[in-house]
Parts: C-alpha cells; sequence; structure tokens
C-alpha cells in the first residue's frame, strides 16, 4: 500500500471520509466553475474591486489564520502559558486598526497590487526588485513549513507515513492552482473562514467541559506548570518571573509598537485582501471588523495549547530534546484533536486545519508568483491578462 501506516491515534469512520471527500469536491468545483473568469491584472490581483467591506474584512483575517497559526501558537501557548495572548491582543489588533484609519488610504489610492508596486511609486525601482527577491525567498520557505505543519497532523493523527503525506499535499497545491485562482482568492476564504471556526471549536468547547470550567482549567495548569502560565501581565516586571523571559517593556513597545505594525501594514498577504473592496471607505472597514474578529481567535488557537497544557497525559518537549516515540510542542494540537474528536467529529476538525492549510497556501503561491510578475514586469499595464501578468 502506498499509505505506509504508523501507530495511529484514532480511525476515521465513512462518515468522517465522506464530508472531507466533499470538502475537497466543493473547492475544486467553484475553482473549476471560476476558471477563466480572471482577464485581467486587476480581476486576477484585485478580484475587479468590487468586493463589500465584510467579505473584504473575513478574507483578511482568514488570510492569515491558517493551518501553520493554529498549530503554531497553540504549541507556543503550551510551552509559555496565557503570555502567547499578547501576540493577538497586542501584537494584532492595534496594528489592524493602524492599517485602517492610517495606511489603507494610502494603499487604497495608489491602486497598487503589492508591496513592491508601492515600494516603486514612493523610492523607485531598486526597492522595488529588492523588496520582490526578499519576499520570494521568503515564501519558498513558508510554502514548505505550511505543508510540513499539515503532514505532521496526519502523522499525529491518521499514522499517515510523513513522506506521503508531503506528497499529497502538494498534489493538492498543484490541482487547486489549475482549479483557477480567482476563486480560491474570493469565494473559497469566506467558506473557510466558518469552516475553521466550526471545526477548532470543538476542542475547547469539549475541553473545558472536561476540566470544569476556566478556573479549574486554572487550577490544573498550576499544578502541573506554575502560576505564571495563566497570569498575562503579573509575572512581566521582570526577565525571570514568566516562563517566556519578556520584560513588559518588550511586550507593550517592541511587539506592539514595531513588529507588529511592520506585519500587518506591509505583508500583502494579508493586506491584498482589502483592497479587493469597492471603495474606500469599505477598504478603512475591512481591517476594523477583521480586528473584532481576532479579539476571539484565542479561544480556537490559544485554548486548546493551554487545555493540553491541563490534560494530556504525557509532558511534550521542545523539538530537540524529543526522542523516539516522543512529541514535541508544535504536536499539541493534532494530540488534543485525537484526544476530543472521534468518529463523526474529527472529520469536521480536520476540515478545519485542512481549510486552513488551503488558505495560507493558496496565499503563499499567489503572492510567489506576485512576485515573479513584479521582477519580471515591463512597467506596462495589460488590459488581459497574458502567461506573466505585468502591472
Amino acid at each position: 500500500m502506498m499509505l505506509l501506516l504508523t501507530d495511529r491515534l484514532v480511525h476515521l469512520a465513512p462518515v468522517d471520509f465522506v464530508i472531507i471527500v466533499f470538502y475537497f469536491a466543493l473547492v475544486l468545483a467553484i475553482g473549476f466553475y471560476l476558471r477563466g473568469r480572471a482577464n485581467t491584472g486587476e480581476d486576477f490581483f484585485m478580484a475587479g474591486r468590487e468586493m463589500t467591506a465584510w467579505v473584504a474584512g473575513l478574507s483578511f483575517l482568514s488570510a492569515n489564520l491558517g493551518a501553520l497559526e493554529l498549530m503554531g501558537w497553540a504549541g507556543s501557548a503550551y510551552q509559555y502559558g496565557i503570555l502567547a495572548t499578547h501576540w493577538y491582543w497586542i501584537g494584532a489588533i492595534p496594528a489592524m486598526l493602524f492599517l485602517a484609519l492610517v495606511m489603507m488610504p494610502f494603499y487604497y489610492i495608489s491602486k497598487t497590487h503589492s508591496v513592491p508596486g508601492y515600494l516603486k511609486l514612493r523610492f523607485g525601482e531598486s526597492s522595488r526588485a529588492l523588496s520582490a527577491v526578499s519576499f520570494a525567498f521568503m515564501t519558498v520557505l513558508m510554502s514548505g513549513v505550511n505543508m510540513f505543519a499539515m503532514a505532521k497532523v496526519m502523522q499525529i493523527v491518521l499514522g499517515w507515513d510523513i513522506n506521503f503525506s508531503h506528497l499529497g499535499f502538494v498534489f493538492d497545491s498543484c490541482r487547486l492552482r489549475r482549479a483557477g485562482r480567482t476563486a480560491i482568492r474570493n469565494f473559497n476564504e469566506v467558506l473557510q473562514f466558518f469552516l475553521i471556526w466550526a471545526g477548532a471549536l470543538l476542542i475547547p468547547i469539549l475541553g473545558l467541559y472536561e476540566t470544569g470550567g476556566w478556573s479549574n482549567l486554572k487550577v490544573l495548569i498550576t499544578q502541573r506548570a506554575s502560576n505564571e502560565y495563566v497570569h498575562m501581565w503579573s509575572g512581566l516586571g521582570s526577565f525571570t518571573t514568566n516562563p517566556m523571559g519578556i520584560h513588559w517593556t518588550g511586550i507593550v513597545f517592541g511587539l506592539g509598537s514595531i513588529l507588529s505594525m511592520g506585519y500587518w501594514t506591509t505583508d500583502f498577504l494579508v493586506v491584498q485582501r482589502i483592497l479587493t473592496a469597492k471603495d474606500i471607505r469599505s477598504a478603512e472597514m475591512a481591517p476594523i471588523i477583521g480586528a473584532g474578529f481576532k479579539m476571539f481567535v484565542p479561544l480556537i488557537v490559544i485554548l486548546p495549547g493551554l487545555l493540553g497544557l491541563a490534560v494530556l497525559p504525557m509532558k511534550l518537549t521542545a523539538e530537540s530534546a524529543v526522542v523516539a516515540g516522543g512529541h514535541s510542542y508544535n504536536d499539541v494540537l493534532p494530540l488534543m484533536l485525537a484526544r476530543y474528536c472521534g468518529p463523526g467529529l474529527l472529520d469536521w476538525a480536520s476540515t478545519a486545519l485542512i481549510a486552513g492549510f488551503h488558505v495560507r497556501d493558496g496565499w503563499q503561491r499567489q503572492r510567489f508568483h506576485h512576485r515573479l510578475d513584479f521582477m519580471t514586469s515591463t512597467g506596462r499595464s495589460s488590459t488581459r491578462m497574458p502567461a506573466t501578468v505585468t502591472t
């Protein structure tokens, strides 16, 4: 058999297979139905600039909420406790509001398609070329990490051989690209946003039921780790009194004022979704709508890691310290998935992670081709989209 199974933690029921296959079929069907409708560069990159504020806002948030985000921050919550929430409430929401109120008027009025395009308008051709090369290199690395994250889920939950999982997701990625990039960017992101939430909420709901609520969860975490894992600010007065080894000034000024502003205002993997808005008012409202939903993302990202810290029978360690048969911090989400989601529920949670993979990987691939377009652009606009879009 091509599926080289190791020890598997769960067994898929027939209904699980049906729902997962239905999801793949639905995504591909939408893509093939809309294939060929992106006739111009404006259609290809900006979806014709006809999205409402709500659609652009949900797509904006969904583009950032991929499988890598779900697995990575669940692992960080297990390793550092509730301090990981700062990367959302301090490291995202203020910057998203800054993007809406300050940066979006500049981006939208300039009619740019990406960071390299804006840099060319502001600083010239050399800055555009440097940005395009650096972002293209980063995109290749991030796409590989994203596929590895999904392969780890299949390995831990279903026992699939990790090399087979890698090949499967590469094939799936190529099929989605051929099915139609416009559909992946416009219609599927909103669908995947709701799928991610519907599936990912299973773990915190069932986990809080098992532990007896938030108060009992804090007691369990304190017993198995320490009191600092359940307090967001009390341990940040010194570098030595919290598991992350960070000071509050680093959170407020380093994360909230520098890192987050740099990411949320220049990463066009997410910002480009807002530029599809039909007018400048909608473009300004979209990040505000996204910020409202972003406040609740820790429920499906941070809380599973905290629950793992309280209920998992084994102690997870750093990746470098994992022995044969062990698990690292990054494995906490699939381990919790296997713990709570048996047949009939596993399909929803698995589909959520697969949807997250499609959101992030689809945009990583689209951004990579976008960088190549700008690197090879002749500077002329095209009315119809040729093999290489020029802007």
